[in-house]
């Protein structure tokens, strides 16, 4: 299945398709925004699975997210998708598109060398879910909050971070290296995998609750990946 020009065709498919389906569904439905908004994340950062199973070579597959930092940053200012974005929201959508674009820049490769993307993966994947629940259970339930940097978390959301980037981070590891998503990756013993997936939850979740709004977007994904890195 892998081909480079099909995966271009189909990831642009899906994201505009989601966008699309998000900004329908959430009319319709009167789901309040920040919902709509945390489904387009989860989505979004999921699709890096996507890329990995239709790319034939790395710098094709890096090139639907790098466009959408420039997309995502037109949607913003004209607010084009309000599902999405609205006058009060941070740019976090371009962040995300950034870091991503990023991490696999570095980490990612094909066609017979040493792949690194399962770094990658699990530094974006404790963003996307990480993050989204930290919103989620953090606005539902956290009445105790804390302040850094003239912003405010919740406990509760900074531990529900934790949980399920924890989750996140420790199936990626486990799962993908040597996989048919990343063959010339290696195997990372189950071991190893929990010591690594304990100390990246420890460092995306500090960074989480010390990032400004929206920029947690940008910082998570990249200093767990490279947290990662160092530690591999």
């Amino acid at each position: 299945m892998q081909n480079n020009w099909l995966g271009l065709a189909v990831s642009y498919v899906y994201a505009f398709g989601l966008l699309f389906a998000i900004e329908q569904l959430g009319k319709y439905l009167k789901w309040p925004q920040d919902i709509s908004r945390k489904i387009i994340h989860i989505a979004a950062g999921m699709w890096i699975w996507g890329i990995l199973f239709f790319f034939k070579d790395w710098y094709w597959g890096i090139v639907p997210f790098a466009s959408f930092i420039i997309l995502n940053y037109y949607f913003y200012r004209s607010q084009t998708f309000k599902q999405m974005d609205t006058r009060d929201s941070s740019p976090g959508t371009i962040y995300f598109a950034i870091s991503i674009t990023l991490v696999f820049c570095l980490f990612w490769r094909t066609g017979g060398e040493l792949d690194r993307v399962p770094i990658a993966v699990a530094g974006v994947m404790a963003m996307t879910w990480g993050d989204a629940f930290a919103s989620l259970v953090g606005k539902k339930w956290g009445e105790k909050k804390y302040h850094v940097f003239g912003h405010n978390r919740t406990w509760v959301g900074s531990f529900a971070m934790a949980l399920v980037s924890f989750v996140a981070v420790l199936i990626t590891l486990w799962l993908l290296p040597a996989s048919s998503l990343s063959p010339n990756s290696a195997i990372i013993p189950l071991d190893r995998v929990l010591i690594l997936s304990f100390i990246t939850t420890i460092a995306a979740t500090l960074t989480e609750a010390l990032s400004p709004a929206g920029t947690d977007n940008l910082t998570v994904p990249i200093i767990s990946s490279l947290i990662l890195y160092l530690l591999m």
